[in-house]
């Protein structure tokens, strides 16, 4: 019985000691607790519309810039005027060989005046003299610019004439001048094609030409 009593009195004392340790352990977790953060109560999102803005939309979209032509204006003499005088003369058609104007391929009148003015010295006045006869002797003309050479003919029908710069003439040619009554002066290689050269003394038959451009353009033309 007194061991009996002695066993009872340990568990007593062991969970006596238990609850000590509980009671001990106790504040250790309160602790704990203390130390989590306590979430913060966010506040309620106000609407997009309600929401105030910084920036405006205006200023986030760049102002559209405007191109300005820069102009560099030159007056007297000196460095500024060569500059000017080099861009202008840079805008003139390229003389090649013998004084012929380099103009980009086109038909109509405008390609074959652009030819008439860039040709230099003396061979401009004979180029418009040629040009001029030739619409007289055949009214509405087809014109174009081939090979850097000045080309009439009937639209449709091909090329009857032509001319071309050289160092000490122009050099008209007569695709169909074999036939001509009478023959152009100057031969060709190709047996069709007669040649009149007119000098820079302007001396020029202009009755005789007229009516040899009359009947070329009755003949059948070069295609090319």
């Amino acid at each position: 019985m007194a061991r009996v009593k002695k066993s009872a009195a340990k568990a007593a004392t062991g969970k006596a000691a238990g609850k000590a340790v509980v009671a001990k352990k106790a504040p250790v977790a309160k602790k704990a607790a203390a130390k989590q953060p306590v979430a913060k109560k966010s506040a309620p999102k106000k609407p997009a519309a309600d929401r105030p803005t910084t920036r405006s939309t205006a200023a986030k979209t760049p102002a559209p810039r405007t191109k300005t032509n820069k102009t560099v204006t030159c007056a007297g003499t000196g460095k500024g005027s060569a500059i000017t005088a080099r861009r202008a003369a840079g805008t003139q058609p390229k003389l090649l060989s013998g004084g012929n104007p380099q103009i980009p391929k086109g038909y109509g009148d405008e390609a074959v005046q652009s030819y008439v003015r860039a040709m230099p010295g003396w061979k401009r006045a004979v180029g418009e003299q040629l040009d001029a006869l030739i619409e007289r002797a055949v009214p509405g003309v087809y014109k174009a610019v081939k090979w850097n050479t000045p080309l009439y003919g009937i639209q449709g029908q091909g090329w009857f004439a032509a001319f071309h710069c050289f160092d000490r003439y122009i050099k008209v040619t007569f695709f169909r001048g074999a036939s001509l009554d009478p023959v152009p002066p100057v031969a060709s290689k190709m047996a069709q094609t007669r040649y009149l050269h007119v000098a820079d003394d302007g001396q020029l038959d202009q009755a005789q030409f007229v009516a040899w451009v009359r009947q070329a353009s009755r003949l059948p033309g070069e295609i090319m």
